[in-house]
């Protein structure tokens, strides 16, 4: 998958998460960015490309 679109992902949950007026939305988008970090974080090894994410 294209690290973009994987970045965009992230960086729109976390503001989602941010905005959001619920505890259980805010925590649901929360995790999503959690998941895209975990896959940009694998995509990014399995390419050889160096780690400089740090998960939220």
């Amino acid at each position: 998958m294209d690290l973009n679109y994987l970045f965009h992902r992230h960086q729109v949950s976390l503001m989602m998460s941010a905005a959001a007026v619920g505890l259980e939305a805010r925590s649901a988008h929360a995790q999503l960015a959690r998941r895209y970090a975990t896959r940009i974080a694998s995509a990014q090894s399995d390419g050889g490309v160096h780690n400089l994410f740090v998960a939220a």
